[in-house]
Order: C-alpha cells, then structure tokens, then sequence
C-alpha cells in the first residue's frame, strides 16, 4: 500500500505490533507534567472558586479517563486491562503538578497510558481557569504546560 503524507512518501504502514508471544508481566509507569498558571487561578483553584467547579476533582477523572481512552488517541497502542490508575497533585509556587501511575500485568509497557493522563489532567485544568488566564488581549501569554516526562517505566521479569 502506498501513502503519502504531506510530501513524505511512506510505502507501508505498519498496523498495530504482533505481541501474541509476549509473556503477561506486570507492568507500572509513572509520567509527570506541569501547567504554569496565575495567581488568580491558583487562588480561585485552592479556595475552590472556578466557574466550571473542582478543578482538582474534574482534572483527576479527566486524567483516568485520558488513561482509559489511550488506544483510541494514540492509534499504535494496544487496549491495556488496566488494573490500577493513581493520580497525585501538587502546588510548585504557581505551576500545578500532575503525577499518574499506571499499573497493569500485560505484555506491552504502558507508559504511554501515564503520560496521556497527565496530559489530559492538565488539560482539563486549563480548560477549567482559562477564563482567568486570558490577558487583556485574550491570549495565555504566561500559561503553559511543561516538563512531560515518564518518570518511571518498570516492567517484572
């Protein structure tokens, strides 16, 4: 089969990798990210004052169920039994923090399942104070979401 992609000529596509041979292991990622935010969200945030509601508590189930939707965001990823999902946050001065672990026994890592709940989290946090984070321009000069990182892939042997 022959694609083309932007003007990048692909001659294959690869569908999803066999993992038919690979043995069940327990599995755990732990990703990490940050959206840099203002004063007043911080402030509307901590005293629970957002239009839209608990941000913390919207922005949590946002990031289990960006966990959950992974194989359907990111074609290549296999539907993972997931068997456990935990989501921590933290104020550093005025970026919030969010942390996801993951854990799973199955034959493909899922450190790719982490790190898209972090995103979706974060993204759910800036979508619940961006009100608050425009500029008299109605920009986000000063927000952003930074250091994506997987922290920690560990896979049993």
């Amino acid at each position: 089969m022959e694609s083309w992609i932007g003007v990048i000529k692909l001659d294959k596509i690869e569908g999803i990798v066999n993992i038919t041979k690979k043995p069940v292991v327990e599995r755990r990622a732990v990703a990490t990210g940050v959206v840099n935010l203002s004063t007043d969200s911080k402030q509307a945030i901590e005293n629970r004052r957002v239009r839209k509601g608990d941000v913390i508590e919207a922005s949590t189930i946002a990031a289990i169920q960006a966990v959950k939707d992974t194989p359907r965001i990111i074609p290549h990823c296999h539907p993972i039994p997931l068997e456990g999902c935990e989501v921590s946050w933290g104020w550093e001065n005025l970026a919030l923090r969010c942390t996801v672990e993951v854990v799973a026994n199955y034959k493909t890592g899922i450190e790719m399942e982490a790190i898209t709940g972090v995103v979706g989290g974060l993204l759910c946090v800036l979508d619940m104070v961006k009100y608050l984070e425009k500029d008299e321009n109605g920009q986000y000069q000063n927000t952003s979401i930074t250091e994506l990182k997987i922290l920690e892939k560990y896979k049993s042997n």
